[in-house]
């Protein structure tokens, strides 16, 4: 699954090309949203921003319509000039948008839906997000309260929570415990709050660091003394994650690894180096 850093660069990316641009042509797979198009088209509105809200991409058209769009595990944006190859085939496609000098493309969303400014702030599910840890401002003192009202879940489980704070994925989910020391099955309430404030402030720091022009398309927490590249293995840009049975790159302790939840999702950690 993307995490709130890829889905903030995507539509920062997205933003920049195609804001103040009117739509050319739409095209959809889904059914929902082709009826909107047919009643109200979306050729002939000007895109007037893309943004995100945690792990949800958003973009805003002219005359107060906004196409809400999710990755869950495999969706992605691209951007393609007019008569460039996809990346994907035209099976893929879930979603089009052209603009006179782009075409915007959807592949593998899973979630996508039309709303209304006033939908998007009471009934739909970004109205439900906790804290964005990507937002202009976060309200890391209430971030702090919906942590502890989760009450014995582990804090691993709560921080995937987008009700809670939004903007974790799994990779930071793993990263970000081991930077501040806590134990993924501690109970989200038992962690002390000077450990909540420190985590709270790593989230942001290194989703933050993720996200500012010139970073690296990997999510990078951990960095070592060789510059990083292409052929640079994955791990080399972690602390923890995807490296079970390796060595602590602080203490030397093997990492370990399990899996829980529904989804059964990977949580990687240094027994010794998170005691808390």
């Amino acid at each position: 699954m993307p995490e709130g850093d890829h889905i903030y660069r995507t539509a920062k990316n997205m933003h920049r090309v195609l804001a103040g641009h009117a739509v050319t042509k739409f095209a959809t797979a889904y059914a929902h949203l082709d009826r909107v198009n047919v009643d109200t088209p979306i050729a002939g509105r000007v895109i007037e921003k893309i943004v995100s809200a945690g792990k949800h991409h958003l973009i805003h058209f002219s005359g107060d319509l906004i196409l809400r769009t999710h990755m869950r595990m495999n969706g992605s944006w691209h951007l393609y000039r007019h008569g460039e190859k996809w990346w994907r085939g035209e099976h893929a496609m879930r979603v089009r948008i052209d603009t006179a000098d782009w075409v915007a493309v959807a592949f593998n969303v899973p979630v996508a839906e039309f709303v209304t400014p006033t939908e998007l702030k009471k009934g739909d599910p970004v109205a439900q997000l906790g804290p964005d840890l990507l937002g202009e401002t976060f309200d890391r003192e209430e971030a702090m309260r919906r942590i502890v009202a989760s009450g014995h879940r582990a804090i691993a489980q709560t921080l995937l929570d987008q009700r809670i704070v939004a903007g974790i994925g799994n990779v930071y989910k793993s990263e970000v415990l081991f930077m501040s020391g806590v134990h993924p099955e501690v109970p989200s309430s038992a962690v002390p709050r000077e450990a909540l404030e420190r985590m709270m402030d790593i989230a942001r720091g290194v989703l933050k660091d993720n996200v500012v022009d010139g970073s690296l398309p990997r999510i990078q927490t951990y960095r070592n003394l060789r510059q990083l590249n292409r052929a640079s293995e994955h791990d080399e840009s972690l602390w923890v994650y995807g490296r079970r049975g390796k060595p602590c790159r602080k203490c030397g302790t093997p990492i370990e690894m399990k899996k829980a939840g529904l989804e059964a999702r990977s949580t990687y950690w240094c027994p010794r180096c998170q005691r808390l």
